[in-house]
């Protein structure tokens, strides 16, 4: 009988597997960066998560900042790995723009014609090795170990391979090659700064419109791309930052009662599970802050007492008669700065109203404004067009936290900016102008109503906010800008812009709020 392990010719050394089959190499094999994928063959569970996020994202239209942390739980990652997959995944959407035009030179068909999955699996990988400080071999290895864990093994090599051909030029190099010839400053700016065309003409006139120079378009969409904080607020008279400080939060700059948070999965604070800390852009605390603080012009019946008087702190005290006021955030859901304003109205005696027009959001909404004490705090399910309706001359305060398109939470909100279409301008202008109408019926003559969008669109901002004083000869416009910076630690915002404010993302840090304060005056 002839030795298994010999060949057939002149008893070479080939060696044989317990099958009896043949194997050709006499050395165990090498893996080069040019070949790591058959290194790998499970998923990785931080770029798992990362990839079940953009697939949610594409496939249910969820949104990110919702499924991840869900995502984040189920695969149980600690703090270094969380940070990683929330990097993966967000770094991946933004830059999705760029990412696919890169794409589109390193694949044989049109982008369109892949699978989904395929090319989500490919906008992971090219993060990694065009915008992440990891080796290539790593990215290659891993995001194809990945496909052949989630996808299967035949997708594995044409992902291996247009990997490759990404890994061949870094992403400067890319950039310059996908804006060679070009003379189109909104198109150089898009495959720059990984944003719709459409969004690099609004954000442009949204800078002009409210006062600054068109230059800091590269800065402003730069800025959109970077990753922000994770912004705290401890619920006034409620909440405490001690437990976010000992965890790493530092002191927010902007806002009274902010911090800081950069130090892994927020929900682990039990504060936060508690409600009396919340997670909120500190623009979006600043113009919750000018509302409440903002001085009113008495009532018909309380113009014989006492003025309400400014605190030390830019707050607004009832007067010494006691009067009560009466607020309502008009569009509550989720409830963010129904909380915010909630705390605000218990510490000075008054009552807030939160008006919610779909029940799943205003269960939102009571859960948010759980930690205050119930006598404060009522929750309307209801269109809010129809609240003037039920509630007529009635509000001292009244937030219009108005539906947008976001434009200006793109940081926060990376998949907005590739949902979002021109066409949404409109009928979203229609219900803005709509609910500011409502709110400002629904406030009492001396009182005043904030307008808040989480966007610089103009057509979202200073054209509805025109069109309703056309239309009214009883508002007029306080300004907003002085009052933002009375309730600002900073003193002097520079926000203000013919009696608006806008704040940017390159400018403060924040997310680009717009206010208007608009005082009804009979």
């Amino acid at each position: 009988m002839s030795n298994p392990g010999q060949g057939k010719a002149g008893g070479s050394d080939r060696r044989r597997n317990a099958a009896g089959r043949e194997r050709n190499r006499s050395e165990p094999r090498g893996f080069s960066t040019a070949a790591p994928s058959e290194r790998t063959r499970r998923a990785d569970p931080a770029r798992l998560v990362a990839f079940e996020v953009l697939r949610a994202v594409a496939a249910d239209d969820a949104y990110a900042n919702l499924v991840l942390p869900v995502s984040i739980r189920k695969h149980k990652l600690d703090k270094r790995d969380a940070g990683f997959a929330t990097e993966l995944a967000y770094g991946a959407l933004r830059g999705q723009g760029t990412y696919d035009a890169v794409l589109a030179k390193c694949v044989d068909r049109p982008l369109e014609k892949l699978d989904p999955a395929i090319l989500d699996a490919l906008r992971i990988g090219t993060h990694q090795l065009l915008a992440m400080r990891i080796p290539a071999h790593a990215a290659l290895d891993q995001t194809v170990g990945l496909a052949r864990a989630v996808i299967g093994a035949g997708p594995s090599a044409l992902i291996n391979a247009v990997l490759r051909r990404v890994s061949s030029k870094s992403l400067e190099e890319w950039t310059a090659e996908l804006t060679a010839g070009l003379t189109d400053a909104t198109k150089i700016s898009s495959l720059t700064h990984s944003h719709p065309e459409w969004i690099v003409r609004a954000l442009r006139q949204a800078l002009v419109d409210h006062g600054r120079d068109v230059s800091e378009i590269e800065t402003l969409l730069a800025a959109n791309n970077a990753a922000p904080v994770v912004n705290l607020l401890a619920l006034p008279g409620l909440g405490s930052l001690d437990e976010a400080f000992e965890a790493g939060a530092v002191p927010g700059e902007l806002a009274e009662g902010s911090a800081l948070f950069s130090a892994g999965d927020v929900g682990r604070l039990e504060s936060i599970r508690t409600g009396t800390t919340r997670v909120q852009d500190a623009g979006s605390q600043l113009v919750a802050r000018a509302l409440a603080a903002v001085k009113l012009v008495p009532a018909e019946s309380e113009a014989v007492k006492p003025e309400a008087a400014e605190d030390g702190a830019g707050s607004v005290k009832t007067g010494t008669a006691g009067h009560s006021e009466q607020w309502l955030d008009l569009c509550a859901g989720p409830g963010g700065k129904s909380a915010l304003l909630g705390a605000l109205a218990q510490q000075r005696g008054n009552t807030l109203v939160a008006n919610e027009p779909l029940e799943h959001r205003a269960q939102l909404v009571r859960q948010a404004l759980r930690p205050l004490d119930p006598a404060v705090w009522s929750v309307r399910v209801g269109d809010g067009r129809t609240v003037a309706e039920d509630f007529p001359d009635t509000f001292d305060r009244v937030l219009v936290d108005a539906p947008c398109t976001g434009l200006g939470a793109l940081r926060r909100r990376p998949e907005a900016r590739w949902r979002r279409k021109p066409s949404d301008i409109a009928g979203l202008g229609t219900l803005q102008r709509e609910l500011l109408a409502a709110a400002l019926t629904a406030v009492r003559p001396g009182g005043v109503v904030a307008y808040v969008t989480c966007s610089p669109h103009p057509a979202e901002t200073s054209a509805v906010v025109q069109d309703c004083l056309r239309r009214r000869d009883d508002v007029e416009l306080i300004d907003a800008g002085a009052v933002l910076d009375g309730v600002s630690l900073t003193g002097s915002l520079a926000a203000g812009h013919e009696s608006t404010a806008q704040l940017w993302p390159h400018v403060h840090g924040t997310d680009a709020m717009y206010l208007a304060l608009i005082r009804r005056t009979a």
